[in-house]
């Protein structure tokens, strides 16, 4: 009991203790109660004092503020009103005196100075003030543009451009305009563009037109003096080729190692001259008189081939490098121009600056087409033959002039593509020409020794130059659907392949042409013989001149045989001709002859004494007149002419053997020697004298 009440007195005591707790704590509670509710009024008296305070000052920043920009404006609106003033001394100025920087940043000024006007006080003199200045500002910037054209537009001399040719480039790099000029054109041309300006690339292509022309010009006359002084101290034939580099050399203008040069010509240079040397546009240089021993004639002086329509080959080499320079020259345009004129413009420029230079181009080539269509109509084709590799030039450079002129005004194309359609045509119109004059021949006179006809070798001379042209040639005789339809019946050709066999089917025309010709004509000669020999000369001589020249191998893609029916014609030919000694064997084939038993008996009657004499009398008279007229023959190829003689001889020498043995111990005249004239030996000794005029 007593520990319950020593515990109740202990709660009795907390809870008192705890009352006490509380009541301290509200009484400081109602304490801060009472300070913060005077706080709280002491608060909303100052609000009420300070806030009107704080909105005035807010009021009067605003007020600052809109003060400063105003006067910001006023100060802006005045510079424009004193902007003529400031840039006049510049803008009166040349860009290069003051420097472009300063003033493109003085005409953009005068530019804002015109948006506020315009946009504020449109009817101001101000306005007109700096519109005025502007135009001007903008005539001077033209006329930088012009004169930095003028004055670093330089033409290209004639030996840097054959120097670039000869590097084999897809361009001419020339550094017209150096860095600084480069970076003011475009600068110059970027704001012309953006104030939409564009006339400044017809000024632009206008000059580079007229540098792009003088260069060609100078390579021209350049590449003529040279020509000249080359032509006027050897005299060349103008189908010949020029012989030996150091004439090319000089023709180029590039001195030899046994000159002093003026400056040093670049390896290069001197390798591509070698070339071109060594590859010369005709091959006629092989002449007859090497491989055969015919004499063709006496060779046309200088004097007869300066004439109207002569067509010379330095003008197409000329014609090969001008147009090479052209092609190159203009890619370096298209280089150079960037930057300067918009992608979307360039092409249409590029067509303004190649105008002038391609019409002068295409004249040449017209000149040149007109001139050998003129030769031809009077059936000379030398002068077509120069053509052929002009237009193989061209149809090389082909690709590269296509991807050129993409993009080209339609008339500069359309000028390009006449040009090579007229050497095509030309030329095509040439090879058929040649053709119909082979089978209607008839001006040149028949040899009268039966040698070979000039015609033949003129064939051969004229087929030879085509041989290394056979991708020129064959699209140009495709376009003739005869020659087409001929090998379709063969065999599907691969396109290499098919230039040769159009070409070998050119070839076979021109041949089968000629042989008929041949036939023809030799059968003017009144001596059978005689006919023969000429057959036999042309036939023999064109075998081996087809074999020489590598006609043959281009003969055999279309008539592989073609070589056997040569050499059967030539044996043909010798066994018709063999047939002129019919006359001299007649006494010894005679039926009527003396019995052998009356021979051997030593008793012949006049009868078979008068038939010896006249066996013998016949067979002299006719083996004379044979002999005399076969001496005046001509054989020009020592080979056939020794064959003939040996075929002779095994022909003839064994009858007359038998022919002689048997007659010539006979009893059948008191003075013998005057029938029995030759022996064997002395028969085969005149038959060694044939086709000899000297004997």
């Amino acid at each position: 009991m007593t520990d319950f009440n020593h515990k109740h007195e202990k709660v009795l005591s907390g809870l008192g203790f705890l009352q006490d707790a509380a009541s301290r704590s509200s009484q400081l509670t109602s304490g801060m109660v009472n300070i913060l509710t005077s706080f709280e009024e002491r608060l909303a008296r100052l609000e009420k004092t300070i806030l009107p305070v704080y909105h005035e000052t807010k009021n009067l920043q605003q007020k600052q503020e809109n003060i400063d920009k105003t006067l910001a404006s006023l100060d802006h609106v005045i510079g424009y009103y004193s902007v003529s003033k400031e840039v006049e001394p510049v803008i009166k100025e040349s860009p290069s005196s003051q420097g472009l920087d300063v003033f493109l940043h003085s005409l953009g000024r005068l530019q804002e100075a015109m948006h506020f006007f315009e946009k504020n006080n449109p009817q101001s003199v101000e306005l007109e003030n700096v519109m005025s200045l502007f135009e001007t500002g903008k005539d001077n910037i033209i006329s930088e543009f012009k004169e930095h054209l003028a004055k670093h537009s330089h033409i290209v001399p004639p030996i840097t451009v054959l120097e670039a040719l000869a590097t084999d480039e897809e361009e001419i790099n020339v550094n017209h305009f150096s860095a600084d000029i480069k970076d003011n054109l475009m600068r110059i041309a970027d704001w012309l563009i953006t104030h939409n300006e564009d006339d400044f690339m017809n000024v632009y292509a206008r000059f580079r037109a007229n540098t792009v022309q003088k260069t060609l010009i100078g390579l021209r006359d350049h590449l003529r003096s040279s020509s000249v002084g080359a032509v006027s101290h050897q005299g060349v034939s103008p189908i010949a080729p020029m012989s030996g580099t150091s004439t090319l050399l000089a023709k180029s203008g590039v001195k030899s190692s046994y000159d002093t040069p003026s400056r040093k010509t670049s390896k290069k240079l001197q390798q591509m001259l070698e070339r071109k040397a060594n590859q010369m546009l005709l091959k006629a240089s092989q002449t007859l008189e090497s491989s055969t021993g015919l004499a063709l004639g006496s060779r046309r002086s200088a004097a007869d081939i300066i004439k109207e329509d002569a067509v010379e080959e330095q003008e197409i080499e000329s014609f090969f490098t001008e147009f090479t320079a052209l092609l190159r020259l203009l890619q370096s345009e298209l280089r150079l121009m960037l930057g300067i004129i918009p992608l979307p413009h360039q092409k249409a420029v590029l067509s303004i600056i190649l105008r002038d230079a391609l019409e002068m181009i295409c004249h040449d080539a017209e000149s040149l087409s007109a001139r050998a269509r003129r030769s031809v109509a009077r059936l000379e084709f030398g002068p077509v033959l120069l053509l052929f590799p002009a237009l193989r030039h061209l149809v090389c450079l082909k690709g590269d002039c296509d991807k050129l002129l993409e993009g080209c005004d339609s008339s500069v194309r359309t000028r390009f593509y006449a040009m090579v359609n007229n050497l095509h045509t030309t030329c095509g119109k040439a090879l058929e020409d040649f053709a119909e004059s082979v089978r209607s021949e008839s001006a040149a006179p028949l040899p009268r020794d039966g040698t070979v006809y000039e015609m033949t070798s003129n064939v051969v001379l004229f087929l030879g130059q085509l041989t290394d042209l056979s991708d020129t040639v064959g699209p140009l005789l495709a376009q003739d659907q005869s020659y087409s339809n001929a090998l379709v019946h063969t065999q599907p050709w691969p396109k290499p392949q098919r230039n040769r066999a159009l070409l070998g089917l050119y070839i076979k025309k021109v041949l089968v042409q000629l042989n008929l010709t041949l036939v023809t004509k030799s059968d003017a000669y009144s001596d059978s013989s005689l006919r023969y020999i000429f057959r036999l000369n042309n036939s023999h001589y064109l075998l081996g001149a087809l074999q020489r020249s590598g006609l043959l191998d281009l003969l055999k893609v279309v008539e592989p045989e073609c070589e056997s029916i040569y050499r059967e014609m030539i044996n043909e030919q010798k066994r018709l001709y063999s047939q002129s000694w019919n006359k001299v064997l007649a006494p010894i084939w005679n039926s009527e002859d003396v019995p052998a038993s009356v021979l051997l008996s030593g008793r012949l009657r006049e009868k078979d004494k008068a038939l010896i004499k006249e066996k013998f009398s016949t067979l002299n008279k006719e083996f004379e007149e044979l002999s005399r007229e076969q001496r005046g023959y001509s054989v020009p190829d020592v080979e056939l002419r020794e064959s003939l003689k040996r075929d002779n001889k095994e022909y003839i020498l064994p009858k007359y053997q038998a022919f002689y043995d048997k007659y010539s111990n006979a009893q059948f005249s008191k003075h013998s020697e005057k029938y029995i004239k030759y022996s064997p030996a002395q028969i085969s000794s005149v038959i060694d004298t044939f086709f000899d005029v000297a004997a």
